[in-house]
């Protein structure tokens, strides 16, 4: 059952915290890493889960692989979107999170984004 996997999918703090990001940028695995100060085997492992649920996808370029929100999930279960957007915002981890992502972004400093 699709809803039940994104639900489980998304009952991860670290799983969260990815969505939150994604929310604002696509980003590749080095990116994630670099923003969550989380090893590369972690992230990829919490992507793999998102994916798996088809919460996320995946566009290979060259040799990253750029990951993004699956947007027709959340236009399927639209509770979920509703409920990130009240949410994410009051997550003091989550608020640091975009902050140092929009540092990043301003000081050019993702590895291979093309925001």
């Amino acid at each position: 059952m699709e809803l039940v996997a994104v639900i489980k999918a998304l009952a991860d703090d670290t799983r969260i915290r990815i969505l939150n990001l994604l929310q604002e940028s696509e980003l590749c695995v080095g990116e994630i890493e670099r923003l969550l100060n989380l090893s590369q085997s972690n992230v990829s492992r919490h992507l793999a889960r998102l994916k798996s649920a088809n919460v996320i996808i995946c566009e290979k370029r060259g040799q990253r692989v750029h990951y993004r929100l699956n947007k027709g999930v959340f236009k399927k279960y639209p509770f979920i979107q509703q409920i990130i957007d009240a949410e994410l915002n009051k997550i003091e981890q989550c608020i640091g999170d975009i902050k140092k992502l929009r540092e990043y972004q301003q000081e050019g400093s993702l590895i291979c984004s093309s925001i």
